[in-house]
């Protein structure tokens, strides 16, 4: 059978999501492309956390590594790599943030309350305390840069009145292979495409039955003289739960398959870069790493 000609179609985009199709691809190529899209494509993430005060109950080791968590709003392809050896940061690899909150009692807050929101202010440290602070000359640098958390309402710690917590962050640009908190996709899967072939007509209390084995709109029961006749409507939509098997009178009309070359990727971004940045920079890796194969080729040749 000869091979079937690539193609790449979206089907389904929105703001953190994409979902889209590649055909006539080899297995290999797919789970290379996701494993690229977890791991190797970079972001910017908390590495190091200066803890000048924290007297909060938070241990310090569980709010750096909580801290590391935190998707940050950057570009990873503004920055370099640091280098291995170096301890400070500098303004082309490094951003700088600032988190510090303090808790007091509210004055203004009624004496029968037992609302911790109402009594205390500042009791709730939230992603959107950590500000921003240039090194170098990143202000002239990013003129137009809102470097902060993706979301503002991530609860880092809980504090009581007089706990405190001061610490300086450093962020720099990683890949998922080093550790989680840089990979970009909350997740990124693939699945075959589902072929569903009823191999005689079902009609009736059997197409009604049939109907029900798959999940919502994958059966549709269209009506032909009088008769309920089941059709197969949208395939992709099923979920491979293999129910009809479990009725005697249907397992033998139906051919459930894989298109073995359709794969159905979804991709769905922490926020950092938008999804369809992900799997233009996830090809320009995947490209890149096949380039250096060819070149130690063609070095072991020459030799």
């Amino acid at each position: 059978r000869l091979p079937q000609a690539f193609r790449v179609d979206v089907i389904r985009e929105e703001e953190d999501t994409l979902e889209f199709d590649m055909v006539g691809i080899d297995a290999a190529i797919a789970n290379a492309f996701r494993r690229i899209l977890l791991a190797e494509v970079p972001t910017m993430a908390v590495e190091k956390v200066f803890v000048y005060n924290n007297t909060s109950i938070v241990q310090d080791e569980i709010l750096a590594h909580r801290l590391g968590l935190i998707p940050i709003r950057a570009d990873p392809r503004l920055f370099e790599y640091r280098n291995q050896g170096d301890q400070e940061g500098t303004e082309i690899d490094t951003l700088q943030f600032q988190l510090k909150i303090k808790c007091k009692r509210n004055p203004q807050a009624a004496k029968e309350s037992s609302d911790p929101d109402e009594l205390y202010i500042n009791h709730k440290v939230y992603s959107k305390h950590m500000t921003w602070v240039p090194l170098g000359n990143q202000t002239d640098l990013f003129p137009d840069a809102d470097f902060r958390p993706v979301h503002d309402d991530i609860l880092i710690a809980l504090l009581r009145p007089g706990q405190e917590i001061d610490v300086l962050m450093h962020c720099v640009k990683g890949i998922g292979k080093d550790h989680a908190k840089f990979s970009p996709v909350a997740t990124a899967s693939y699945r075959l495409l589902p072929d569903i072939t009823l191999l005689q007509p079902i009609e009736d209390e059997a197409a009604e039955t049939l109907q029900k084995c798959f999940s919502p709109g994958v059966i549709e029961i269209q009506n032909i003289n009088g008769k309920k006749v089941a059709r197969v409507a949208n395939a992709r939509l099923d979920t491979f739960s293999r129910e009809v098997f479990r009725h005697e009178g249907l397992k033998n009309l139906v051919r459930l398959a894989r298109v073995r070359n359709h794969y159905i990727f979804s991709v769905e971004s922490t926020g950092i870069l938008p999804p369809d940045v992900l799997v233009s920079e996830a090809i320009k890796i995947l490209m890149g790493k096949c380039q250096r194969f060819l070149n130690e080729l063609d070095s072991v040749s020459m030799e």
